[in-house]
């Protein structure tokens, strides 16, 4: 116990204390309706794990359909979606956690968007190719100013469904990071990739506009987060570089009361990986130079691959918080097991028959599985399972 005990040292978050080190990430299970509505099923994996961690951050929530990122995730776009959303942030509040809603427009890369029209939206016009031949349609100006407004009518219904803050994601090639990336942004208006201010232009105004909802309708603990990849590379290219995510940040704390900045990006253990363009931070840790940037500004929380105690505590040596998803869906005492200094009875390796006291759907995880093996942060036994799952997508989805 004594090794781990910095996991277990209070944190202050705004106006709040936070138990604890651990935050429960997002992980979309798949189990809402076709139309975005929560169901019994998300109620009841919540409430498995509402004393997971003393932080607990949604699955991405659609703030359009169009950026709808995979099918069955649930919706934020309408006012239909608050009753439901408001039996959620009851559950994962009901043992004294602090729940986030997670926002997001998944643009190019939602997987279900493509499925159902068979484009998708984005900063530029672009064809690609898989999973099949497509086009990028590129978003008007109107567009994104109705964008925009949509995040902050996201935060409202957020804020009318109770939930202790929203969480901005831009991570993981998400909507607002193809905008500041010159892979992905190739206009040549306001928004376009002529300078660092153009390309960081949406991701301002979408900041902007949700903390002034919150400045005028939330409470005044109500906790802002922002989740970003602060480097984007292909091989030796550099869709944008440290520094200047570091630059954006220092924009986007003049224009919101950013609490805390979780880092996450593809990959094995993320946490552990290394600056790759060129320049004085080259090769150092990635959240070594996020954490020493802002660590007096904001909470920064490390997340991808950590699954164990030790991978637990090297993680917080450049963080605050510790941010893990796949060990809290076969294990929701994950924590309190390091806490009893047992971490060698975590559980990872999980059987069919488990699933039922885990409260995990029948339905579950159809879209979320092939992210599971890109990252192996659990075993290929326990991915096998869920795997199997998929097929119960072809019975009678659920009534509301």
């Amino acid at each position: 116990m004594e090794t781990y005990q910095a996991l277990f040292e209070a944190l202050p978050l705004h106006q709040t204390v936070l138990a604890n080190r651990f935050v429960l990430s997002p992980m979309v299970t798949n189990s809402s309706t076709a139309d975005g509505l929560v169901t019994q099923d998300d109620l009841s994996y919540a409430e498995r794990r509402a004393d997971a961690a003393p932080l607990q951050i949604t699955g991405a929530a659609y703030v359009d359909p169009k950026g709808q990122l995979f099918e069955f995730g649930f919706s934020v776009a309408k006012d239909e979606d608050v009753a439901g959303l408001r039996k959620l942030a009851q559950v994962m509040q009901s043992k004294g956690a602090k729940a986030i809603l997670q926002l997001t427009h998944a643009g190019r890369f939602s997987s279900h968007t493509l499925q159902r029209d068979k484009l998708v939206y984005g900063p530029s016009p672009m064809k690609l190719h898989a999973p099949f031949p497509h086009e990028v349609k590129e978003l008007t100006i109107a567009e994104l100013e109705e964008l925009v407004e949509a995040y902050g009518q996201a935060t409202r219904r957020a804020i009318e469904a109770g939930f202790a803050g929203v969480e901005i994601s831009s991570a993981q090639r998400l909507l607002i990071q193809t905008f500041f990336s010159t892979f992905s942004n190739q206009r040549q208006d306001r928004y376009g990739c002529q300078n660092l201010e153009n390309r960081s232009r949406f991701g301002l105004e979408v900041l902007r506009k949700v903390q002034e909802v919150i400045d005028q309708l939330a409470p005044a603990d109500f906790i802002l987060g922002f989740r970003a990849t602060p480097e984007e590379t292909r091989g030796t290219s550099i869709g944008y570089s440290i520094e200047e995510f570091l630059q954006f940040m220092d924009m986007a704390l003049e224009v919101a009361r950013i609490d805390y900045l979780a880092i996450a990006s593809w990959g094995h253990d993320v946490f552990r990986n290394q600056v790759r363009g060129a320049g004085r931070h080259q090769g150092r840790l990635v959240n070594q130079v996020v954490h020493e940037a802002l660590k007096d500004r904001l909470v920064v929380m490390a997340t991808g691959g950590i699954n164990s105690a030790k991978k637990a505590i090297e993680a917080l040596e450049h963080a605050d918080m510790v941010g893990l998803s796949t060990p809290f869906i076969t294990d929701p005492e994950f924590a309190h097991k390091i806490a009893a200094g047992k971490p060698e009875d975590i559980q990872l390796r999980i059987k069919p028959e488990d699933l039922s006291n885990l409260a995990i759907p029948q339905a579950s995880f159809k879209d979320i599985v092939p992210l599971m093996d890109y990252g192996e942060s659990l075993p290929r036994e326990s991915r096998e399972v869920f795997r199997s799952l998929e097929k119960h997508y072809e019975e009678e989805r659920y009534e509301n």
